[in-house]
């Protein structure tokens, strides 16, 4: 037996020296002294808070976008053994000794680095030759933009390695052979691809949406394949639909289960979040709300947390100031008790809930909960002043109702303190009114109107706390109308004094309220799309038309003493070239497309199909990944363009030999063309090298040499004169 085993074992590989040779230029453009400047770079002041946030598992929310960046961003500080243990309150701050810089700025790196061999890869699936893949790749290796903006603890260069690879993924299972077992591991990388781009930024989107109306069109072709049978079809059409569609939303959601479990802390954004949420949260909240009764009765004393958090979160409120008899434009008040909705803890947040048929303001035992229909009386605890709304104007909203509390003037103005309570999110019509989870209207008897926050501030005399008015046109759910209990006790003193000392002191009887991953999921998901921070103009804020033309640089870093600086600015000559690119194949489409219709076809069928593909993956990525930006309500900045300017790049070689192979018939012209692609070439590689210092932030420029780098007028290049 052992004389028939042939030795020795022969193992043969291919190697593609090309791309190994584009993968280490890669490595070495973006690895290359990525600990320089020991300092913070421009939004890595705003990503490291977050990467603090996670080394201490302490709960945050960024509306930017899901938590798979940050989560990748604080695998590298974990690496590092980073503790978490940084002030990152400005830019160009010098990283104190426990901060690992290297495995902070790594993981952005390498996925920099490692989308130089995916655009190499990626132009080969279109069908092209390697040297114009080799072109490609060339040109992404020496784009100074997507250099400076791999090199720091930054997330567009993992946003476009996922992007290059889910396409890359996809385009490789369309082109292999339908027996091949290990064509539907590409179509599952796809997938999960897609959803690690999501999970980075929202921006993947558009690409992921783009690819699913790429499958689906391979797909209804696949359907109309009369020679597969019925149940090739349907596994066909199930296996891309688990792979696109159910495997990414599964791996969002985890994606949000692991920052969910990882950040069980109180933390600085707790507000944002529904009273229930934040009791969820170890400290904070969960601290006051630990062993509330969960059940309101008649006595409970309350504080009513509104379920809106715009403009911010607050806590029904009243305090011993009226509104002025009349207000600066001559409109008279009921000159009542001030109710306001005030955004801080504050012992003239709480309420007492009082039955209206009895005196009593302390729990009976046992205690009478408050259902889903009751009517009830909303005593203030320090003032004993009533929740009132009459047919008064509000002073700020003058179209909706006034609310006070009621003080009797003797003036024909009867109290008007009763109120419906009208719970929302009820299960039953019987439904009892929970703390922190119900959601609760406070509808008035007498007028209709509810109890709402209207999100104006009232002027000095109303110390600038929000208003609160009673809304008699108030339709469906409006979150500003509805108001959970947050903190809440059993009252047990009817004396004033005595409720006064109480309204001070805890109560501790233990209830469990956590909430379940998937409601904490929803409300996590609806607050990052629908809280949006104030925006404000930013010095190196841009437009998405400047971005064509790179009109607009961003100073990332300045040295302190020095000339060194880092600049996010392109390669000119590279961005010109994609521009004239997009043109170019924009032409060439339009021509073949009206002369196909007139039944003449230049070039054969398959190279039309993989001019068109090359369109829907270049130009397409292009659009989906730039278009959108102009509809957006958000400070704009120039890196923003980086996904877009990637697959516009790669439209240039393809362009190229489009041209060399199908456009051009004569020798000479080819020659003309190979001149002017050496020479496009050339200028690349020179303006790459002439802009590197302010791409490495080294060798310092002189004050001349930086003036030299100012190709714009519009861009904004610092340097001191000595």
């Amino acid at each position: 037996m052992l004389t028939s085993i042939k030795l020795p074992f022969v193992i043969r590989a291919e190697i593609n020296v090309l791309l190994v040779l584009v993968t280490v230029l890669g490595l070495f453009s973006r690895l290359y002294g990525i600990t320089f400047p020991k300092a913070v770079v421009f939004d890595e002041v705003y990503y490291g808070q977050f990467v603090s946030l996670y080394t201490k598992r302490i709960f945050f929310i960024d509306e930017s976008g899901p938590p798979l960046g940050h989560m990748i961003l604080a695998f590298g500080a974990y690496i590092g053994g980073f503790d978490g243990n940084f002030i990152w309150n400005r830019i160009g701050a010098e990283y104190s000794s426990n901060v690992p810089i290297w495995s902070l700025r790594l993981i952005p790196a390498l996925a920099g680095s490692l989308c130089v061999p995916l655009c190499y890869l990626l132009v080969v699936e279109l069908g092209y030759s390697h040297l114009t893949a080799l072109g490609a790749a060339l040109l992404f290796l020496l784009e100074n933009s997507v250099i400076v903006q791999s090199r720091f603890m930054l997330l567009e260069s993992v946003l476009i390695f996922f992007l290059l690879l889910a396409v890359v993924s996809y385009l490789r299972f369309h082109h292999s052979q339908s027996s091949s077992a290990g064509r539907w591991l590409w179509l599952f990388l796809t997938g999960i691809t897609c959803a690690c781009a999501v999970g980075v930024k929202y921006m993947g989107l558009f690409t992921y949406l783009l690819l699913l109306g790429l499958a689906a069109v391979h797909t209804w072709q696949l359907i109309g394949d009369r020679a597969l049978s019925h149940g090739s079809v349907l596994m066909a059409v199930f296996t891309r639909v688990l792979a696109l569609v159910i495997l990414p939303l599964l791996l969002y959601v985890g994606f949000f289960y692991v920052h969910l479990s990882v950040l069980y802390r109180s933390g600085p954004h707790d507000q944002m979040m529904s009273s229930a949420f934040q009791a969820s949260l170890e400290g904070g909240l969960a601290r006051i709300t630990q062993g509330q009764p969960l059940e309101v009765a008649y006595g409970s004393q309350v504080t009513l947390r509104s379920v809106s958090s715009k403009p911010i979160p607050c806590w029904l409120h009243s305090h011993k100031a009226n509104y002025p008899i009349r207000y600066e434009n001559g409109r008279g008040s009921s000159h009542q008790q001030q109710v306001t909705c005030y955004p801080f803890k504050d012992v003239n947040n709480w309420w007492i809930i009082k039955d209206p048929g009895r005196q009593e303001l302390v729990v009976s035992s046992p205690p009478r909960p408050v259902r889903h229909g009751d009517v009830v009386q909303l005593l203030h605890g320090m003032t004993s002043r009533f929740l009132n709304t009459h047919d008064v104007a509000a002073p700020m909203s003058p179209h909706a109702q006034e609310v006070s509390g009621y003080i009797d003037f003797n003036v024909s103005m009867p109290a008007q303190n009763l109120w419906k309570v009208d719970i929302a999110n009820r299960e039953a019509d019987q439904d009892v009114w929970k703390t922190i989870l119900s959601e609760v209207r406070l509808i008035h008897l007498n007028t209709s109107a509810v109890l709402k926050l209207s999100g104006s501030s009232l002027p000095e005399w109303g110390f600038r706390q929000l208003e609160v008015v009673g809304d008699k046109i108030y339709k469906g759910y409006q979150p500003s109308g509805v108001w959970t209990v947050e903190e809440h006790r059993y009252g047990r003193s009817q004396e004033q004094k005595e409720r006064e000392i109480e309204l001070h002191s805890p109560t501790h009887i233990d209830i469990n309220r956590n909430l379940t991953f998937i409601a904490k999921f929803l409300e996590l998901q609806w607050k990052m799309l629908t809280v949006k921070h104030e925006e404000s103009e930013h010095k190196y804020s841009s437009s998405p038309l400047e971005w064509l033309t790179m009109n607009s640089n961003i100073a990332y870093w300045l040295h302190p003493k020095s000339n060194a600086q880092i600049h996010l600015i392109g390669n000119l000559v590279t961005w010109s070239l994609a521009n004239l690119a997009l043109m170019v194949y924009l032409v060439l489409f339009l021509v073949y497309l009206l002369r196909r219709r007139r039944k003449v076809e230049d070039i054969p069928e398959a190279t039309w199909g993989q001019l068109l593909q090359a369109g829907v993956v270049c130009a397409g990525g292009w659009a989906v990944n730039y278009l959108p930006f102009f509809v957006m309500d958000k400070t704009l900045f120039l890196y923003h363009y980086l996904p877009a300017l990637t697959f516009q790049i790669l439209l240039v070689p393809v362009v190229l030999e489009h041209m060399h192979t199908h456009v051009l018939r004569c020798t000479s012209h080819r020659r003309a063309l190979h001149g002017v692609v050496l020479a496009g070439f050339a200028s690349v590689y020179l303006t790459f090298w002439k802009f590197s210092p302010v791409t490495y932030g080294h060798p310092e420029l002189s004050a001349e040499q930086l003036a030299s780098l100012r190709w714009r007028d519009s861009w904004d290049i610092l340097f001191r004169r000595r």
